[in-house]
């Protein structure tokens, strides 16, 4: 099965070699029918410390690295 790629904001690198990315998503209201903007914050491998707040970023699904981190950073999206 292929492994998902997510796109997102880095908004934070306080930790050793992870970052939080937040991803963003469109989805419809059930009853109102209006576009809402929904968002989800994934912890994310960086294992050179080279991602920054504020960057972004692409995120693909891998093995857990740790209790909240089945993410890692593939590339960045300048």
């Amino acid at each position: 099965m292929p492994k998902r790629i997510l796109q997102g904001v880095v908004v934070s690198d306080k930790q050793d070699k992870t970052v939080v990315v937040s991803v963003e998503r469109q989805v419809m209201h059930p009853v109102y029918k209006k576009i809402v903007k929904k968002s989800k914050k994934f912890a994310a491998h960086d294992e050179n410390n080279q991602f920054k707040v504020g960057d972004r970023v692409s995120i693909e699904e891998c093995r857990p690295i740790s209790k909240n981190k089945s993410w890692t950073v593939i590339s960045d999206n300048a």
